[in-house]
């Protein structure tokens, strides 16, 4: 399975595609979006994927209990609202934070809360769309991005399965089969054991979909092993120093953290290969060290072959070790000496 964004195809055979998420590490200040923006570049990413929402899309003003965090976050006594309103980039911003990504050469796309946020995406002519993880059970805003003709990638988060198979029903539903499926932990960050990053090939089987990991943990390992089990997208978010401080600081990894992420990956692309029983050169000289059946004490003419005189060592210059019991009491036609390679033209 695979789909193009932009100029790039994701998925089959090609390398990872790896986005950066800003989030809310822009701090509300233009001038370092647009310096983590060139770091993201700089440290190989492939694209920048920003959150388009405000307060007011995503939740109401209110003091109702039900409106306040207590769930043993990073988040604990705010109101969603005002957490929402303190992460948000100003959508006036993202035009030109978009021009400026594409002339680094990074695709641009978003995550979307509500259809005024997917009509100003559209207005933009993003290339995909994501769906946060808390986004996935909005059938109607599901079936109206896909109806955009564009790719969806979903986040599991906090979805179950249920969750997931209505999600890509939606999108098919709407005639649109550009889809993937990030595994996600909605826990910031992501403690290891709940990551279950074997949930990965499974949802690329069962959906035949793209599927990949949304990372939450501070651990290189993580998208490594992901990729290892055939992630073929890895988002992880990204911040020009930690000590900066943000809602998304935490689990954010630095521009040098990130880029040895990369190389990570993309080595471990390099190791993977392919399903391979053909030789190399290099390997195939090394054939000459295998073992091999040699004469180990000196043998006349007519003598037995017995498991004294020849055995099987290195190197592989001699007869194969399979026709060492061929040989036993058959003679020599000749002569032979200590360290001789057996051929058959030894055999009487």
């Amino acid at each position: 399975m695979e789909f193009e964004i932009g100029n790039r195809v994701v998925g089959g055979a090609e390398p990872t595609f790896i986005i950066a998420e800003l989030s809310a590490n822009h701090l509300r200040d233009y001038d370092l979006a647009v310096k983590t923006i060139k770091a993201m570049k700089n440290s190989g990413a492939d694209a920048l994927k920003l959150q388009t929402y405000t307060g007011d899309t995503l939740t109401l003003d209110s003091e109702n209990e039900c409106f306040k965090i207590n769930h043993g976050t990073l988040w604990d006594g705010m109101k969603l609202y005002d957490l929402y309103n303190e992460g948000y980039m100003p959508w006036e911003w993202q035009p030109e934070l978009k021009n400026i990504a594409e002339d680094l050469g990074l695709l641009v796309f978003s995550s979307v809360g509500d259809k005024t946020s997917v009509d100003f995406m559209e207005s933009l002519d993003i290339p995909a769309y994501k769906i946060p993880s808390f986004e996935i059970t909005d059938i109607p805003l599901i079936e109206y991005v896909a109806s955009k003709g564009k790719p969806v990638i979903l986040s599991t988060g906090i979805s179950r399965l249920c969750d997931v198979e209505e999600a890509v029903r939606a999108c098919r539903k709407m005639g649109n089969n550009q889809i993937a499926i990030l595994k996600c932990t909605s826990a910031y960050p992501t403690p290891l054991d709940s990551v279950n990053l074997r949930t990965i090939p499974n949802l690329a089987e069962t959906f035949n979909i793209v599927s990949g990991l949304s990372d939450h943990t501070m651990e290189l390992a993580v998208p490594v092993a992901a990729v290892a089990l055939g992630a073929k997208i890895v988002e992880k978010h990204f911040i020009l120093d930690r000590n900066l401080g943000g809602s998304d600081a935490a689990f954010s990894m630095e521009p040098a953290e990130f880029e040895t992420m990369v190389k990570s990956v993309r080595r471990t692309e390099k190791a993977l290969g392919n399903v391979e029983y053909d030789l190399t050169e290099a390997t195939v000289k090394m054939r000459d060290f295998t073992r091999s059946l040699f004469v180990v004490k000196d043998i006349k003419m007519g003598e037995a072959f017995t498991t004294e005189n020849i055995k099987s060592i290195r190197p592989g210059l001699g007869m194969h070790p399979k026709f060492l019991n061929d040989l036993l009491h058959r003679k020599a036609r000749n002569d032979i000496k200590r360290g001789t390679p057996m051929s058959w033209d030894l055999v009487d």
